[in-house]
């Protein structure tokens, strides 16, 4: 109640946010968020009832809100499996105010954002574990060999500035690159792709 309370006001003291709703377990925030269809939901991990993975899955699989994780745990099985439910990323709780207003920002514009002492770490570990699904290989007709050096960059936590400055191609041009991926390969958004490269064996 006290971290909720605390995140709430630090949105309502912000310009251009608004919270729509505020729930104390993962039932409660599947429920708000069908009805009040924001465009991200910071969601706890560890919560009575249903947890945030599965308040994550169902919220991914059947609404348009994205979902940023906010976990105690740098590295935590809790948090692999929220990214496989569908979250954009995870921040850690000790995170600024300004870090977590620029994250929201950053998630609701469709990219990902993950605690940055973790990513590494944290993608490494995840793509290495098993799934229940195979992992399905990216064939040669389904993105160009452009994309594909794209997404290997991608996978390696390049930014697209960095993208482009590699490849000596425009920033405009990286993020038309990453759009035709995101539509593609049906991703939900970077972390996705990540995700993708590494099954893919590309990272």
């Amino acid at each position: 109640m006290l971290v909720r309370s605390g995140v709430r006001g630090i949105l309502e003291a912000a310009d251009g946010f608004a919270v729509v709703g505020e729930a104390s377990d993962g039932r409660d925030a599947v429920a708000i968020t069908r009805a009040m269809d924001p465009d991200v939901v910071l969601m706890d991990i560890r919560m009575p009832g249903m947890d945030g993975i599965e308040a994550t899955r169902r919220i991914t699989a059947s609404m348009q809100a994205r979902v940023l994780i906010l976990t105690t745990f740098d590295i935590d099985d809790y948090v692999y499996g929220a990214l496989r439910a569908g979250a954009s990323g995870f921040l850690l709780k000790d995170t600024t105010p300004q870090q977590l207003l620029d994250a929201i920002e950053v998630v609701a514009a469709g990219e990902a954002l993950l605690a940055p002492s973790v990513t590494r770490r944290l993608i490494g570990e995840f793509t290495s574990r098993p799934t229940d699904a195979a992992p399905v290989p990216i064939g040669p007709l389904a993105i160009t060999a452009r994309e594909r050096e794209v997404l290997t960059l991608i996978a390696e936590g390049l930014t697209n500035k960095q993208i482009a400055d590699q490849l000596y191609i425009t920033e405009g041009t990286t993020k038309t690159h990453v759009g035709h991926l995101l539509t593609k390969l049906d991703a939900r958004d970077r972390v996705h792709l990540v995700i993708i490269a590494f099954q893919a064996g590309l990272a």
